[in-house]
């Protein structure tokens, strides 16, 4: 029998439940998928009760999976996609579905942030601008958009933590996913009384702030139940999805040479910090990573997901082993076609959600394999300006790749060639889910320390090949040059 932790992600498409082991091995797992809802442009939201349903679901087909093997869970960890908002009434009732980290609801709510804090002074406190997937402007938003929702509203939490709410019955958070809400002051660690109070918002509508792996509760016999689940299993408060992913890698800023890439639904760039450093203007995100320390992140919002739209949209029958190959047989730069990948607005470093995405350049010369082709680049060259932005701070020399679209080495050689960087395929490929078993292992005396559960499960890398990218490059610069009115003109987050 093996002593083992759960470690729950919920995603935006689905919620993933592993149970490793003491040496990482994963000795069962389950996925559920729930809705994306979309009731006007530029607005996503999912309803809560979805995630629970997936959720327990997820929890009792592990539970059942482990009792088979003789094996007994001693602590669950908390992953999720951050930025979101769970509204909640005097009796712990959802009021609304949730607005996700991708909403772009709020531009006349960021304006008002701004307005009435600095932005230089927002950034010293919180470490990032204020940013319209975030969490506070979300709760601007429904005080001026639905203002009787907005009276009955008593809590606001970020998703994992509703579910560590639902699981527990406690309310609670942790610094990693604390700090993408907006109103975390990094120097403390704890909600920032000049921001809030500037708003006009309570501290109280915010839960308290423990650290990433101490326990936040234990399961309620009510769901003990119904999960099969041991009674009184520990949950620990977890990490944000980017933070537990970094714990899975073993990215601490005790290694600040060594950060990640997530070519996922976002692209990501992860570079770990021992103290907090943000950027003067705010173009890439300080958070408070789940080990501890602090870590930069930059996001562009559409990279696997922009494969995804394209395959979707314009090769429904065709797979993506076929999109790649077609992609890989055109040479560097698309013969002239270049492609901003901008379909979701954009973050890192723009900061604009009126961006749009488009490719340039077509003749009747071009086929599939060079829309595809040119997507590829266009999403590494998104991250690489994003790394240009972050390189003044970071010292990191080496990225660990995971996501999806990882498992390409096309679309790595070209990151790797875009970043100018080496970048590895983790072999092993944890995620959040197992980032927040690994930060359950403390609690369930699987190891002493999170740095010594960190150490002994880092995975190992192989190198990847770095591609020629010269021509995408300066056919990049030049599209970015002649949009510049557009990318870096009056944006809502100006």
């Amino acid at each position: 029998m093996a002593e083992v932790t759960l470690g729950l992600d919920l995603g935006t498409s689905g919620v993933k439940v592993v149970a490793p082991g003491r040496d990482g091995q994963t000795l069962a797992q389950d996925t559920r998928g729930y809705p994306l809802l979309t009731p006007h442009p530029g607005w996503t939201e999912q309803r809560p009760e979805d995630w629970v349903a997936a959720t327990l679901t997820a929890l009792s087909e592990v539970a059942r999976q482990l009792k088979a093997a003789g094996h007994t869970p001693l602590a669950l960890g908390l992953s999720g996609q951050m930025h979101g908002a769970v509204f909640l009434d005097a009796h712990g009732e959802v009021i609304r579905p949730a607005p996700l980290w991708n909403d772009q609801r709020t531009a006349d709510a960021v304006e008002e942030i701004e307005a009435r804090m600095p932005r230089s002074e927002l950034i010293a406190r919180t470490g990032n601008r204020a940013v319209t997937g975030f969490q506070l402007p979300k709760l601007l938003w429904l005080r001026q958009a639905e203002p009787d929702r907005f009276a009955r509203t008593r809590h606001v939490l970020l998703p994992k933590d509703y579910l560590g709410y639902v699981l527990t019955g406690q309310m609670s958070t942790e610094p990693s996913d604390a700090s993408g809400v907006g109103a975390l002051n990094l120097a403390s660690r704890n909600w920032d009384g000049e921001v809030l109070g500037a708003l006009g918002l309570s501290a109280d509508l915010f839960p308290e702030v423990t650290e990433s792996w101490a326990v936040s509760g234990r399961l309620s016999p009510e769901l003990t139940a119904r999960t099969g689940l041991p009674a009184g299993l520990p949950i620990v408060a977890g990490g944000g999805d980017n933070a537990a992913a970094g714990v899975a890698l073993g990215l601490t800023g005790a290694r600040p040479e060594v950060g990640s890439v997530s070519l996922g639904t976002s692209g990501v760039l992860f570079a770990p910090l021992s103290t907090p450093t943000s950027d003067p203007e705010g173009r890439v995100h300080l958070f408070a990573h789940a080990d501890g320390g602090y870590n930069l992140l930059g996001v562009t919002l559409a990279c696997a997901g922009a494969l995804q739209w394209l395959r979707d949209k314009l090769a429904p029958d065709t797979g993506f082993e076929t999109l790649l190959t077609e992609a890989a047989a055109v040479p560097d730069g698309a013969d002239g076609v270049t492609f901003l990948p901008f379909l979701a607005g954009e973050r890192s470093p723009w900061m604009n959600p009126a961006l749009r995405a488009s490719w340039t350049g077509l003749a009747l010369a071009h086929g599939r394999g060079h829309l595809t082709r040119a997507l590829l680049e266009g999403t590494a060259l998104a991250l690489a300006d994003t790394f240009e932005v972050m390189k003044p701070t970071v010292n990191v020399s080496s990225f660990l790749a995971t996501g999806g679209g990882a498992r390409s080495d096309l679309w790595l050689g070209l990151v790797s060639g875009a970043l100018g960087t080496e970048v590895q395929r983790s072999l092993q490929e944890p995620g959040a889910a197992e980032g927040a078993a690994v930060l359950a292992m403390p609690a369930a005396g699987l190891y002493t320390t999170l740095q010594e559960a960190m150490d002994t499960l880092r995975p190992v890398g192989r190198s990847i090949q770095a591609l020629d990218i010269s021509q995408a490059r300066k056919q990049h610069a030049e599209i970015l040059g002649r949009e510049h009115s557009l990318i870096e003109g009056k944006s809502v987050l100006q």
